[in-house]
């Protein structure tokens, strides 16, 4: 079912929502004359994508902040539920020693200045994100922690200047968060810098307490050191328990009015929650970057939403409301939801009006809309950040004539044109040091942001019109069209992950790519198979996600010549094929070797290192390229930089493979789902 509709408010022009829309309440749009308070929630989260995106659209969507407080000056509160920063040039640049003259910042350090812009704009709490947590906790911890200026620092760093929220992972066991660790049920303005269950925020009298909850997955998929992650098996039930002992404890305190900041990775998760808690009002949903957004809603080109905004649900007792809401990241839009509680607390879900609720994009005509004035200290931010990225915007290092597909959904359940470049990249690379490996594998997790950009034609207001390109030119840099700067690389690959050579047998290598597309649910029209989705290089295979998890992939070959033959075939009709012990040398990303995803890879660590692992940036031996230095040598970052450069340097030497999603003649080769054909 398509819904397309056009107004002329303020807060659209026009909208499609894809899909159909199930919701068992729907919100109406009078008012309730038993409402005794009114809150506006205003909510962002998943600035995780494009670094690009994100510093273009801070400056907007911290004036529309500003604009719709003052609508509603003394009941307003603003929350994130996570992801407030990823790996990646904006995150580098905050350790520029430029940032020391910077307001907010004054100590340099990575990851500082997403931190200081959510400061300048006035966050109030959030909840704990998997991608805080990238770059291990002592890392999360030196950017959410104040720092005291030392040498030639005149400022103080003020660090988060409000809680972050997780009731299920135990930041106590890990020495580095330990000491920011504080009880769960105090006013988030008495503490900045804290780890912590759950706290309250006094809004015009009425005490809000806020609970966070964070996906059990993030063992699997960040760096939690030695930080607890509760429940072990993963089960929405018994994190519902774990949630429900902290609404518990804030009700009996006589607060009657309850937010859950849920980074749950996937909204299913959200929903379900929704049903298996009492006393939450509203659920903040966070880390799949789902659009909700309801028929008056404006959307950037591209964009369309997945549901409508809010959707209700009812508590697990069936006696009150649940209001779920969530906008897409990198402050593209501003999620907005205004709604009234009578006298004992309930929301009212009459109340919320979508004319007034909803989700408010991040454009200059949103602003002058909202006759919004500019956050100074925001901007100032940016543009600091913005002057770094400058530099790494001027180093051009290939030049592509497409659009390179790196869209988190389409990385995430099928071959795309970007995953075949940068695992074809590592393949290359890793050929620098031994000429015998043959396959390449990594996650589509691992691929950040795609490399060039999309938009519907003037006067469209179908999805399916949207053109995709390649890069814009930045004159200011003197980056032609379709180059590929140093910028591009570090937001698609923003982790810069290391790079291993590992011997696998046939057996090992069936079981590998079996517990890469073991996530997708051959339900799900999107066919999201998780992070752990693969994107492959020196072989092909054909899976059916209507089989049991394990038993999908139907043929597997491998091109151990480099000719593009695949000539060794290793499983044929869902059978493993030849000698089960013959080996093939693998080139993949040192996060997966040591687990990462939950990776099956054997590995005996020993040093921080897996023994039967080669790390490429310790044995290149000379090996490197040397076209490009800004990353490490054996990174993924150089090794697409150092691959570009030789094969793809400029206009004239472009890549010119389409991908799917830009090309309807193009057809996926390396990654065939037999059930979808």
């Amino acid at each position: 079912m398509e819904l397309v509709k056009r107004f002329n408010k303020n807060k659209i022009t026009s909208l499609i929502i894809a899909g159909v829309i199930i919701m068992p309440l729907t919100a109406c749009q009078d008012n309730d004359d038993e409402s005794a308070f009114t809150l506006q929630l205003l909510h962002l989260a998943d600035m995780d994508g494009s670094n690009a995106t994100a510093l273009a659209n801070a400056g907007n969507l911290a004036s529309n902040v500003l604009s719709l407080t003052a609508q509603y000056p003394e009941n307003t509160l603003f929350l994130s539920s996570g992801d407030n920063y990823i790996q990646g040039s904006r995150y580098e640049a905050a350790a520029d020693e430029s940032m020391a003259n910077v307001s907010g910042i004054g100590v340099p350090g990575v990851g500082r200045a997403d931190i200081a812009i959510l400061n300048a704009m006035g966050l109030q709490a959030s909840a704990v994100g998997n991608h805080d947590l990238d770059g291990g906790i002592a890392e999360f911890i030196s950017i959410i922690n104040s720092a005291t200026a030392t040498g030639s620092y005149y400022n103080d760093y003020p660090g988060a200047q409000f809680p972050y929220l997780s009731s299920n992972m135990v930041f106590s066991n890990d020495s580095n968060s330990a000491p920011l660790v504080v009880s769960s049920g105090q006013y988030a303005n008495t503490i900045p810098n804290s780890l912590t269950s759950s706290t309250i925020i006094v809004v015009n009298g009425e005490h809000i307490g806020i609970v966070g909850a964070t996906t059990p997955t993030n063992d699997d998929i960040t760096s939690t050191d030695d930080a607890t992650v509760l429940p072990e098996n993963d089960s929405t039930t018994e994190l519902a328990a774990i949630i429900q002992t902290e609404v518990d404890a804030l009700t009996a305190t006589g607060i009657n009015k309850v937010i859950l900041l849920a980074h749950m990775q996937n909204i299913k998760f959200e929903k379900q929650l929704a049903g298996l808690l009492n006393d939450v009002d509203i659920i903040v949903a966070g880390g799949s970057n789902t659009l909700l957004a309801d028929e008056n809603d404006r959307l950037w080109d591209g964009d369309s939403a997945a549901d409508t905004y809010p959707l209700m649900y009812k508590s697990a007792d069936g006696n009150n409301d649940v209001a779920i809401v969530n906008v897409d990241g990198d402050y593209k839009y501003l999620g907005r939801l205004v709604v009234g509680f009578n006298e004992e607390g309930d929301l009212l879900a009459s109340t919320i009006n979508p004319t007034e609720s909803g989700t408010y994009i991040s454009d200059d005509d949103m602003v002058a809309n909202l006759n919004g004035s500019d956050n100074d200290d925001v901007d100032a931010i940016v543009s600091a950040v913005n002057d770094v990225v400058l530099a790494a915007e001027s180093n051009i290092l290939g030049h592509s004539s497409v659009y390179l597909n790196g869209i988190k959904s389409q990385v995430r359940s099928e071959e795309t044109n970007l995953g075949n470049l940068t695992a074809d990249a590592n393949l290359w690379y890793a050929k620098q040091v031994d000429s015998n490996v043959v396959i390449s594998l990594k996650n589509g997790g691992g691929i950040r942001a795609a490399i060039g950009y999309s938009e519907i034609p003037a006067g469209s207001t179908s999805a399916s019109d949207v053109q995709y390109y390649p890069t814009q030119a930045y004159p200011a840099a003197n980056k032609l069209s379709g180059d590929i700067s140093q910028y591009d690389l570090q937001s698609a690959l923003a982790f810069n992950n290391a790079l291993s050579i590992v011997d696998v047998t046939a057996t090992e290598l069936q079981t590998l790519i079996e517990h890469s597309v073991s996530e997708i649910d051959p339900d799900d029209a999107s066919g999201y198979g998780g992070g752990k989705f693969p994107q492959i290089a020196g072989m092909q295979f054909e899976f059916d996600a209507t089989l049991s998890a394990g038993s999908r992939v139907q043929t597997l070959a491998v091109d151990t010549d480099g000719d593009g033959s695949y000539d060794d075939t290793v499983i044929s009709n869902g059978s493993l094929q030849g000698d089960s012990s013959r080996t093939f040398k693998m080139v993949t990303l040192s996060y997966l070797v040591e687990g990462g995803d939950s990776y099956p890879f054997t590995c005996t660590m020993v040093d921080s290192q897996c023994s039967n692992a080669t790390y490429l940036e310790d044995n290149m031996n000379g090996s490197d390229p040397g076209l490009a230095n800004f990353a490490s040598e054996g990174t993924e970052q150089d090794a697409f930089a150092e691959y570009l450069a030789t094969n793809y340097p400029d206009a004239d030497t472009p890549y010119t493979i389409s991908d799917t999603i830009a090309d309807s003649t193009a057809t996926d080769e390396r990654i065939v789902r037999q059930d979808s054909l």
